[in-house]
């Protein structure tokens, strides 16, 4: 699970954006791709041409926000194989996390599938920070207090697929001062595009991001083109200021791929106590065991001192 490194800790916890390469091989991935192409389709409803745009640096021409920049959005769990349910999941993820926020135990917060196309709307957006959907505070100056969003790349994202671009936290700073909340006016939007950097990589990349990096959507120009990510996010156990995803929320969803294949480390991440925890007494284990007769239930059960 070594598919990272500390200067990508490094370089998370000073710009706000790290990009690893091949950090899926290609042999992981394709179930899960072959579940996107199954669920989604290699064409959306545009008509496959890029969308025209102006010149960035003109103010008009500047990003909006649009309903159908989200279209294609699923939630976990998702109606496909186990190995889609359980990618957001994956222990080097788990790991990575724990190392970016400097933790021991990390939640999984957020999970959603992406599926853009080129030309079925446009995709380009203003420089924004994601935090206002996570916490109704600020992004906490301690990194064990903070959130890490990871993006999985499913197919090569060029620049011609709609790369995401972003500003590094000082060059930000450099332009924006530290009053970086609220709107921006079109001539600091336009300074954050003259040092923006691209998130261009090949599939298989990751990468992990801090939901206070400014950053954009940008639109896809390869005709008939499409593109495959997911969005994951993992904060610190026990941190109740972050938030996105209620599990519970979808509980009448499909969960028995997860309950059945994940391991105790894997669910922990979902909420659920490790084996020997308190909560575990001989009528939550029945009752558990009950709910999800399919889960291997051992380890629960052996730590907890109960006879299954």
């Amino acid at each position: 699970m070594n598919r990272f490194s500390e200067l990508d800790v490094t370089a998370w916890r000073e710009d706000g954006f790290t990009i690893v390469p091949d950090f899926f091989p290609a042999a992981e991935l394709a179930p899960v791709l072959a579940d996107y192409e199954r669920l989604y389709g290699i064409t959306g409803e545009g008509e496959g041409h890029a969308i025209d745009r102006k010149d960035p640096g003109d103010i008009g021409a500047l990003g909006d926000f649009r309903d159908k920049q989200f279209k294609n959005i699923d939630t976990l769990p998702y109606g496909g194989s186990a190995e889609l349910d359980l990618l957001s999941l994956h222990p080097a993820l788990i790991a990575f996390a724990r190392s970016l926020l400097g933790v021991d135990d990390v939640h999984l917060y957020q999970s959603h599938t992406w599926a853009k196309y080129t030309g079925e709307t446009d995709y380009d957006q203003d420089f924004h920070c994601d935090f206002s959907n996570h916490t109704l505070v600020v992004p906490s100056d301690d990194h064990a207090l903070r959130t890490v969003d990871f993006i999985i790349y499913l197919t090569d994202v060029t620049d011609e697929l709609g790369a995401l671009h972003y500003v590094p936290r000082q060059k930000a700073a450099d332009i924006l001062g530290d009053g970086r909340i609220g709107a921006l006016d079109p001539s600091k939007q336009v300074a954050l595009h003259a040092v923006e950097l691209s998130a261009a990589s090949t599939a298989g990349t990751l990468v992990a991001h801090s939901i206070d990096t400014f950053h954009r959507g940008t639109n896809l120009t390869q005709d008939k083109g499409y593109r495959f990510t997911m969005t994951v996010g993992y904060k610190a156990a026990g941190n109740d200021m972050i938030a996105y995803h209620a599990w519970q929320q979808t509980g009448n969803n499909d969960w028995s791929r997860i309950m059945n294949s994940a391991s105790p480390e894997q669910l922990c991440c979902l909420g659920i106590p490790k084996p020997g925890h308190a909560y575990w007494t001989p009528r939550t284990l029945k009752l558990t065991r009950a709910r999800w007769p399919e889960m291997d239930m051992l380890p629960y059960f052996v730590a907890a001192g109960v006879v299954p």
